[in-house]
């Protein structure tokens, strides 16, 4: 899994590369719309003066309103709209199950002619027209810009979107690019055959190239498929770029009630039965109490890249949970994976790297929420005879997963250190999901009840 960040400007900012469909230009803008959110929140955060009392008694005032009223930030049922296929008689039941079950009206069920067959992928055409036609219209039509803040997809609802294509009249500066790429290759091989490898000049070639090949990609329409749910949560926007993926809004901050990015969770697996339980097993934990064990997986890596920044964040995730929390801990810190039927009472889990080679080891409870850290994991989500992490684990019988439909760069993964402990703080599944994933209209999604919480009060260390 290779870890790939975003194009930065010289000034360090993120640029956009926006495609004007209308006259079919390339122009590269500061994304203000999808900047500032960010901006505004580091400038305070660095510039705040901890020695100045107003700021104190101002954070002060805002933490005790949070702590006294957090529940007026919590997702509600009737802020959730189901996207069903009408052509499907497994979704709409399990839809108007989830309604019933959550006492939802059935108005809260957008039922889609999306096909009699079991689709998993759905062309970029297709959903434009067949998706975000259909919701932006109910949107518009019934008012429901910040009433509806999630969107829950169900079995029969394609699982991937397919890229967009080539960009139109784009020809003479594709030659261009593709050019200057072969230009600088020569360079790259006389610089490597005069043994000049570790140059500076040779670091500067290869970073030139680097862009090119970006660029000479995103015209092509290389990386511009996504998972469907991925997608959905910015189809209120208007438009964006659609090569690789975009900020997702929603991260690290108290949800908006401005905020027009969508919350998306998906109800799909390998049978009905399954689905089915995903409702069942949530509602029933979320009475109880969730209780286990959490299994953590890491892998001993130290290097300072972005490996050892997740290993490390598996570490952290398991030291906080022992020190701060009642759940039990048990840790696997070397290169292996916890072995077969080694994981009773599994009630948390996260770990890695076992790419589409699930490992049978976990005795999942009801209400028990995990993902493993790999590529790939949700593409056959529908196979009850895949390797994969996530149909294997709905075989196993988790409540909730999450993972990728295509190879997602490791670094937008939510980090676990991060996704759990806001599990912990009593915040429902999608809300933890949302505001620990970093992008959008990428490969990730979740799957499993968006409003189960697990946790109701955080599962305090008891003395």
């Amino acid at each position: 899994m290779d870890n790939i960040p975003n194009r930065h400007s010289e000034s360090g900012q993120i640029i956009t590369l926006k495609y004007n469909q209308s006259d079919s230009e390339i122009s590269e803008i500061r994304s203000s719309d999808l900047n500032s959110f960010e901006s505004h929140r580091r400038s305070y955060m660095e510039n705040r003066n901890p020695e100045s009392q107003s700021t104190v008694r101002i954070f002060a005032v805002i933490l005790l309103t949070l702590l006294c009223c957090g529940g007026a930030f919590a997702l509600e049922p009737d802020e959730i709209l189901v996207i069903a296929n009408k052509d499907i008689a497994e979704s709409m039941r399990l839809a108007r199950y989830y309604c019933a079950q959550h006492g939802m009206p059935d108005k809260n069920i957008l039922a889609l002619p999306l096909g009699a067959d079991l689709k998993g992928t759905i062309s970029r055409d297709n959903y434009n027209k067949q998706l975000v036609e259909p919701i932006r219209r109910k949107f518009f039509a019934e008012r429901l810009m910040g009433e509806i803040k999630c969107l829950l997809t169900i079995y029969g609802v394609p699982i991937k979107v397919g890229g967009r294509g080539v960009l139109e009249n784009q020809e003479s500066i594709l030659k261009e690019l593709n050019r200057l790429s072969e230009q600088e290759k020569k360079t790259m091989e006389r610089l490597e055959q005069t043994g000049l490898t570790d140059s500076a000049e040779h670091k500067q070639v290869n970073g030139r190239l680097a862009q090119l090949q970006l660029t000479i990609d995103r015209i092509n329409g290389k990386e511009t498929h996504a998972s469907v749910d991925s997608e959905l949560s910015l189809v209120l926007f208007d438009s964006y770029d659609l090569y690789r993926w975009q900020p997702n809004m929603l991260k690290d901050e108290v949800r908006s009630q401005n905020s027009i990015t969508l919350m998306v969770s998906r109800l799909d697996g390998p049978n009905y039965d399954i689905i089915k339980g995903l409702i069942d097993k949530a509602i029933t934990a979320e009475k109880k109490g969730l209780k286990g064990i959490a299994y953590i997986d890491s892998r001993g890596i130290t290097s300072r890249n972005m490996y050892g920044h997740f290993d490390q964040s598996l570490r952290n995730l398991a030291a906080f949970t022992k020190s701060e929390t009642e759940i039990p801990v048990i840790e696997e810190r070397a290169a292996q994976l916890f072995a077969p039927g080694t994981c009773p009472e599994t009630a948390l889990y996260c770990g890695w790297y076992s790419v589409k080679k699930y490992v049978d080891a976990f005795d999942f409870v009801d209400g028990a929420i995990g993902y493993h850290i790999a590529s790939f994991e949700a593409v056959s989500l529908r196979d009850p005879n895949s390797s994969q992490w996530c149909p294997s684990m709905l075989m196993d019988g988790i409540t909730a997963t999450l993972g990728p439909v295509a190879e997602p760069y490791l670094h937008t993964f939510p980090e676990p250190r991060a996704f759990f402990p806001k599990l912990y703080e009593g915040n429902c599944l999608v809300e933890a999901y949302y505001r620990t994933k970093p992008v959008n209209s990428w490969q990730m999604l979740l799957i499993g009840d968006p409003l189960y919480r697990p946790f109701k009060t955080f599962p305090q260390k008891k003395d």
